[in-house]
């Protein structure tokens, strides 16, 4: 099957299903008192179809903004359910991570060569640490309290081991 028609499928697919979740929702009133459908879950579902675009229509490509709008949807779902909005102010720092995934999925479904998947892995980690040192910065972290300069310090330290090896090779 060809890309295009490969492409129109999972979006007709799509579209169908849409359709008739919507027209449940219109001749079942009482549907939407089972499900909590809560807006940030909608950020999530455009992110799972974008997904889904990625894997099954051959556009690895797409599996990176798919993981920057389904992350930032889980994380507004998150913040929404606790209200917890504050949280915001170190929580963007998972942003770089998500773009890391999207990365080491895209290279799994065939986009890019073992190098996008390790590029995509440091992401994660830099992101990671970044949560760690912003959130125990911003009073989050109570285990990490007056120490998270040291992980500012080991990524430095790994970051200047990794280029001082890399020029190396």
């Amino acid at each position: 099957m060809r890309r295009q028609s490969r492409g129109n499928l999972i979006i007709g697919l799509i579209l169908i299903l849409m359709g008739a979740w919507f027209l449940a929702l219109q001749f079942l009133p009482g549907l939407e008192n089972y499900v909590n459908l809560s807006w940030p879950l909608i950020i999530i579902g455009v992110g799972v179809v974008l997904l889904l675009f990625a894997a099954l229509g051959g556009v690895p490509g797409l599996a990176v903004p798919a993981c920057i709008i389904g992350g930032i949807g889980g994380l507004l779902y998150w913040q929404n359910m606790t209200e917890n909005w504050e949280s915001w102010s170190y929580a963007w720092t998972l942003i770089p991570g998500f773009v890391g995934l999207g990365t080491v999925i895209a290279s799994l479904l065939g986009a890019e060569t073992r190098e996008g998947a390790r590029g995509g892995l440091g992401l994660m980690f830099i992101s990671l640490v970044l949560f760690l040192v912003f959130g125990s910065f911003f009073g989050a972290f109570g285990f990490i309290g007056p120490y998270w300069p040291v992980l500012l310090i080991l990524l430095g330290a790994l970051l200047f081991i990794r280029s001082l090896l890399g020029h190396r090779q």
